[in-house]
């Protein structure tokens, strides 16, 4: 599973005997694979200044996982042609995103440990608030240039009444600059070719005869020429129209279909142009704001520890990957099981929804006797 559960208890002999515990029986049972997961000592503060960062790290990592999961999203709209490679794609530091939760090490360089925890996180935010901006403006440019080229493409989809003839037609099908002559296209349904045939010359006056030509065809009817003076151009529509033929409005002007062919290869070139750029681009900074995202698990397990725990700093973190979904539940009760003297209260909340506490209000699925946090990786899939 690409689940994880970031505990911590205290790191006092009592309770690393429980974690102990806890490992012996989740190993024996095979309900989840624990390591330990190192979280560096940081300037405390206040305990004041620690609930407000606390309330932050919970706003700040929403949003990271929320941006981490657009980008992912965005990996797999640039790469609508190769779907299937997405996940090479979604990388941190080069290894697959399991790997790096499971060998966490704090990033001293990025995020100094001996700066105040407040400037910590602001370094987080605002690197985080960057990428959002950033991947903003990207996609946006890309994504226009996607739906202009769709939009080219389309025309060219379809049938006979819907779709542009430009890539159709050529200069040699129509009689061009005459006063008195004009080229019409008609829809002629396949089972009436042999009627078009016959009656098209006798449709209306003035029709140039043996002038139709088949030019072009799909499921349902082909497209054919006719030539007739300009003065009988309405007469001959309703003729046609009586008949099950359809006259296609189009009239030939090749600076507009040389224009239409340009446009649809700019695009191309254009859009193939930012692909390798912004696939890098999203590559680089969705492994950034997924690193970002599990720094910022780490530090609220240092400071929820500490505002659970208490002052001096004393706690083991350890991180959790349930074997499968059905073994979680198992796995819940072992944990509350094992750390129920943390909490009394909350345990018997946790291990007994039915239970109900005066003057107490407890979430059984948000609260437990020990720090615990949720990572879930199968929401980039």
């Amino acid at each position: 599973m690409s689940e994880f559960w970031l505990i911590s208890a205290p790191g006092d002999k009592e309770n690393l005997q429980a974690l102990e515990r806890m490992n012996t029986v989740t190993s024996k049972s095979n309900l989840s694979y624990n390591t330990k997961f190192a979280i560096p000592d940081f300037k405390v503060g206040t305990l004041d200044s620690l609930v407000g960062l606390s309330d932050e790290l919970g706003k700040l990592d929403t949003f990271a996982e929320s941006l981490i999961k657009k980008m992912a999203q965005s990996v797999v709209e640039v790469m609508e042609d190769a779907e299937g490679k997405v996940q090479e794609n979604l990388l941190a530091n080069g290894v697959d995103l399991t790997s790096f939760v499971t060998h966490f090490e704090w990033d001293m360089a990025k995020y100094p440990a001996k700066q105040p925890l407040v400037g910590v996180v602001d370094t987080l935010a605002k690197q985080l608030a960057q990428i959002e901006t950033d991947l903003k403006s990207r996609t946006a440019a890309y994504n226009t240039l996607k739906t202009n080229l769709e939009n080219l493409e389309k025309k060219s989809m379809g049938n006979l009444f819907t779709r542009t003839l430009s890539d159709i037609v050529s200069k040699e099908d129509f009689v061009l600059d005459s006063e008195y002559l004009i080229t019409l296209l008609v829809i002629v349904p396949k089972p009436s070719y042999a009627q078009w045939q016959k009656t098209y010359e006798s449709l209306s006056d003035m029709v140039v005869p043996r002038s139709t030509k088949l030019i072009a065809e799909d499921k349902e009817g082909g497209l054919f020429t006719v030539t007739l003076f300009r003065k009988v151009i309405d007469d001959f529509k309703t003729k046609a129209k009586e008949n099950k033929f359809t006259v296609r409005e189009f009239y030939y002007d090749e600076t507009e279909i040389e224009r239409e062919r340009e446009e649809m290869t700019r695009l191309l070139s254009d859009k193939k142009q930012q692909y390798g750029p912004l696939l890098r681009w999203l590559k680089v900074n969705f492994s950034e704001a997924f690193i970002a995202w599990i720094h910022i698990k780490a530090l609220r397990v240092f400071v929820e520890s500490v505002l659970r725990y208490g002052l001096p700093v004393n706690f083991q973190a350890v991180l959790l990957q349930p074997h499968k979904k059905s073994a979680t539940k198992r796995l819940r009760e072992v944990l509350n099981s094992v750390f129920r003297h943390l909490d009394e209260v909350a345990a018997a909340s946790v291990l007994d929804a039915s239970v109900e506490i005066p003057g107490l209000q407890f979430n059984n699925q948000d609260y437990f006797p020990y720090v615990y946090f949720h990572i879930d990786l199968s929401l980039l899939d």
